[in-house]
């Protein structure tokens, strides 16, 4: 199979760790033939300037609250057929690319998604779903080891997931890109429905997965509580304008503007809000969505060809390793582990205590896969409480659950 040119585009403003951290996942991928587009303000300019692979990216200053905006602009210096988007505060599996982007040899498929990973690494933040009219998810069940591809029906959309989600430059192009009315929330909704409309298929591939950890950013806390609402009302309010029936919008708000409260006033049962927060969000809410009614909706044209030339990351052909560790012997372990990365590895520490605890994942900022969790514990979370293992069988079973996204031999 020929590996399509492809762009990896990521936005980030406010996280110049995390993008460290993204693009240093982004530079373990098994997949050749890439650029990666860094669209950043100053502080994710410097982070990436000091990454060992800086020479290697194309870094796009830019400091504006608006990732429609950045995307395009990204979208714009990107020069790979395929463009591939994934946030700031995600990383992706070393297969990622090459998984996402196998359904584009079907010259009918424009559009491709894949699965996402929540904080703790093994529970599913986002699989599939389809949109309707309306713009509402409906949850889709798909086989969990191949790609689907659907054309969806008129009047529904086939959802992406902004942090792991790839389109045909060209479609992109013509489409006018994100909408850089919508600053934040839905604009991937947004352009999922304009697909639709367009006629075009979209692939859902469960096994491109990223890790999403939900950053602090300026709309809520690291700990996902809402501190402003404005820029949801404004962008529900495009996305009404844009793709819902006049006479269905006030309704849907309603039940939009309810489902904001009901979420805020959890985060006050949890102590984190108080009474004066509620009204403030919902005040703001209300603003973001006045403002939005009246905002400009038409997308400028996009120049067609790329002010960049391709610029292929030199990435390296990588052998998956993992290494059975001890919480004792955790310190010792994760020195050979470092080692074993730095000779070209892509290693992860399975570091089991003798006890039932439930499974996590991370991947720590020097470049480790770091799972842990009890010998005898879940791992995903419908396995049950307590299951008797050896050490041998426990690291052969993680083995054979990652081995095709992170490139183990099945």
């Amino acid at each position: 199979m020929i590996d399509l040119p492809v762009s990896v585009v990521i936005v980030s403003r406010g996280r110049p760790q995390s993008l460290a951290r993204t693009l240093t996942g982004i530079s373990q991928l098994q997949y050749w033939n890439f650029e990666v587009v860094v669209v950043a303000d100053p502080a994710g300019i410097a982070s990436a300037t000091a990454l060992p692979f800086a020479d290697d990216l194309k870094l796009v200053p830019y400091d504006t609250p608006n990732i429609s905006a950045a995307r395009n602009l990204g979208l714009c210096h990107a020069a790979g057929e395929i463009i591939a988007y994934i946030d700031d505060d995600a990383v992706p599996e070393p297969m990622w690319l090459r998984h996402l982007v196998a359904p584009a040899m079907r010259s009918d498929v424009a559009a491709m998604g894949g699965y996402v990973r929540g904080r703790n690494g093994i529970s599913y933040q986002w699989k599939a779903a389809s949109l309707d009219s309306n713009g509402m998810p409906h949850a889709l069940a798909l086989d969990p080891q191949q790609a689907t591809v659907m054309t969806p029906p008129k009047g529904r959309a086939i959802k992406t997931e902004g942090t792991n989600m790839a389109f045909r430059r060209d479609v992109l192009i013509d489409l006018g890109g994100f909408d850089p009315a919508i600053h934040y929330y839905l604009d991937e909704t947004d352009l999922n429905m304009r697909l639709a409309k367009a006629g075009y298929a979209t692939a859902i591939v469960p096994l491109a997965e990223v890790h999403h950890g939900y950053a602090e950013n300026r709309m809520r806390t690291a700990a996902r509580v809402p501190t402003d609402l404005f820029d949801i009302g404004a962008s529900w309010a495009v996305f009404q304008r844009k793709h819902v029936p006049q006479g269905d919008r006030p309704a849907q708000w309603r039940s939009l503007r309810k489902e904001q409260r009901q979420r805020a006033l959890r985060f006050l049962q949890t102590g984190a809000l108080e009474p004066r927060d509620i009204r403030r969000l919902m005040q703001r809410l209300d603003r973001g969505y006045a403002e939005g009614l009246e905002r400009k909706v038409a997308p400028a044209p996009l120049a067609k060809h790329p002010i960049d030339p391709f610029k292929r990351f030199p990435s390296q052909p990588r052998h998956p390793k993992m290494i059975v560790s001890r919480p004792l012997s955790a310190t010792r372990d994760r020195k050979r582990a470092l080692e074993d990365l730095a000779s070209g590895h892509i290693v992860t520490l399975l570091i089991l205590s003798p006890t039932v605890a439930f499974h996590q994942v991370s991947f720590t900022d020097d470049g480790l896969w770091v799972q842990k969790g009890g010998l005898f514990g879940k791992v995903e979370r419908s396995d049950r409480v307590f299951k008797l293992s050896s050490r041998a069988r426990k690291a052969e079973q993680e083995t054979r659950r990652i081995a095709l996204q992170r490139g183990f031999r099945r």
